[in-house]
C-alpha cells in the first residue's frame, strides 16, 4: 500500500466527516469511505448496541443489514461481541473454517456470502452506546495485515466523527427545546399574566402530572395555543 497516499486521502477524508450536517450523514460517509479506502473491503458498517439491542447504522449493502440480523437473532457473532464486550478489534480470513469462536454465526454468515471480515470497536465518550465498525469481503484471506492497519486508523478518525456530530446533534437539540420552551412560556405570559418562573412552573406541573416531557408538552402548546 502507497501509505503516503492513503494518509493524504484519511485526511481527507477526516475534513469530510467533520463537515457532515447530521450524524446519519456522519455516518454513512464512514460505511462509503471504508469501501473505498480499505484494501479488500466490499461493505461495510456500524454495528451499535443500545438497550441490549443490536442497531444496523449506515450498511452499504443488504449483506451488512443481513449479517447483523444474524448477530441479533443468534445474539453471538464477532462484530456483535467487538460492541458488547469491548473486544478492540477482530479478524476472520476465512468464514468457511471458522467454526470455534463463533460456532452459529460463521456457517451461516458464510452462506450469506461473507468470504473474510474485519472490525474494531468504536471508542466514544458514551458508554451507553458501544459500537463496531465492520469491513465485509465477499474473498477469503481479503484483509491483510496492512488493512488490519489500515482499518484502525480509519476507525480511529471515524470514533473522533462520529463522537463529534453526536455532541453538535445534541446541542442542536438543547437549543431548539430551549427555544420552544421559551416560547412556550411566552404564550402562557401573555395569556395569563404571569412571570417567567412562574410560566415555567405551569409547563413543568402538566409535565409531571401527565408523565410528558416538558418539550412535548411546549410543543404542544405553541402549535395548539392551549395546554
Amino acid at each position: 500500500m502507497d501509505w503516503r497516499a492513503f494518509s493524504l486521502h484519511m485526511a481527507s477524508m477526516a475534513r469530510e466527516l467533520l463537515a457532515q450536517d447530521s450524524v446519519a450523514h456522519t455516518l454513512s460517509k464512514i460505511t462509503s469511505s471504508a469501501v473505498h479506502l480499505v484494501e479488500g473491503c466490499d461493505a461495510a458498517g456500524i454495528l451499535v448496541l443500545r438497550k441490549g439491542r443490536a442497531n444496523s447504522l449506515a450498511p452499504t449493502e443488504q449483506l451488512v443489514e443481513d449479517s447483523d440480523r444474524l448477530h441479533e437473532q443468534l445474539r453471538e457473532g464477532p462484530c456483535f461481541d467487538a460492541a458488547r464486550a469491548g473486544d478492540p478489534s477482530f479478524r476472520i480470513a476465512d468464514l468457511s473454517v471458522e467454526s470455534v469462536r463463533w460456532s452459529a454465526y460463521a456457517p451461516r454468515a458464510h452462506a450469506l456470502g461473507i468470504g473474510s471480515m474485519m472490525g474494531f470497536l468504536l471508542y466514544t465518550d458514551d458508554l451507553h452506546d458501544l459500537g463496531a465498525l465492520n469491513f465485509y469481503s465477499r474473498e477469503p484471506g481479503a484483509f491483510t495485515d496492512v488493512s488490519e492497519t489500515a482499518g484502525w486508523m480509519f476507525a480511529s478518525h471515524a470514533a473522533v466523527a462520529f463522537s463529534s456530530a453526536r455532541d453538535h446533534a445534541t446541542l442542536q437539540h438543547a437549543v431548539e427545546t430551549r427555544n420552544v420552551i421559551g416560547q412556550a412560556m411566552g404564550i402562557l405570559m401573555a395569556q395569563h399574566n404571569l412571570n417567567q418562573q412562574a410560566a415555567f412552573d405551569v409547563l413543568r406541573r402538566h409535565s409531571q402530572e401527565r408523565n410528558v416531557k416538558l418539550r412535548d408538552i411546549a410543543e404542544n402548546l405553541c402549535k395548539r395555543g392551549v395546554l
